[in-house]
């Protein structure tokens, strides 16, 4: 089974068995991908629906907005009381409150698991400058490798800013630009200035080498874990 759907709690039969069937079948692919030790794109996931459910638990009010957005055949001017009419019936919410308690804890258990692992994944990379840092730290270079090491893949990122409930978030735009070979004498260093004379646009660019001590799978996890230590490292 692939991801959730937004509204899976309001979408379809409204039934604790229903949604006994779904939410297993959507476990179980989440733990095969955890014991491949791949953690995106499902923790990402667990996040979002583990916090919606605390949301409309914590506030009924929610409850109208978690319903899917369809039409009915009465058009318009009657879907606000369509939705009056769903959330005012007493059986209709406490089954849905039935699912929310089921719900959560299965939630609360992978999410958990999840994190475990991408501490570990964390604990087992190091992230360090390469060269003469800058005090422009919005925009450089990321170097990612992993055992054995022979190649590493250089991205160029972008950092921006957005707010979100009242809180200054930060995200990384990542461009893979090229895979280079490490050698003795195509040392960090060195690919460090030949990306500084290919691109001039950044003349005094940031360049982080994330490096993995263990082997892991590199898009679903690797990279990922790598992206937030960089933005770790630009927020010190």
């Amino acid at each position: 089974m692939e991801k959730l759907d937004t509204h899976w709690l309001t979408q379809g039969l409204i039934d604790l068995e229903y949604k006994k069937y779904l939410l297993l079948a959507y476990f179980k692919t989440v733990r095969e991908s955890f014991t491949r030790v791949e953690l995106y794109p499902y923790l990402a996931d667990l996040v979002f629906h583990y916090r919606n459910l605390q949301s409309v638990q914590e506030n009924k009010a929610l409850m109208k907005e978690a319903f899917p957005q369809e039409l009915s055949d009465q058009g318009i001017k009657n879907l606000e009381i369509n939705y009056r009419k769903i959330i005012a019936d007493d059986d209709v919410m406490k089954e849905l409150e039935l699912v929310m308690a089921y719900a959560l804890p299965l939630f609360k258990s992978s999410l958990d698991e999840g994190s475990f692992i991408y501490d570990y994944v964390e604990s087992q990379c190091t992230i360090t400058p390469i060269g003469v840092s800058s005090l422009y730290k919005s925009e450089g270079y990321l170097f990612v490798t992993q055992p054995p090491e022979k190649e590493t893949n250089i991205y160029r990122y972008q950092m921006t800013l957005y707010e979100q409930s009242h809180q200054t978030m930060r995200s990384i735009q990542t461009d893979l630009l090229l895979v280079v070979k490490k050698s003795l004498s195509n040392t960090y260093e060195s690919i460090k200035r030949n990306l500084m004379q290919q691109f001039t646009e950044l003349p005094n660019p940031n360049a982080y080498l994330v490096i993995s001590k263990l082997k892991f799978p590199y898009q679903p996890t690797l990279m990922p874990v790598a992206k937030r230590l960089l933005v770790k490292e630009i927020s010190r």
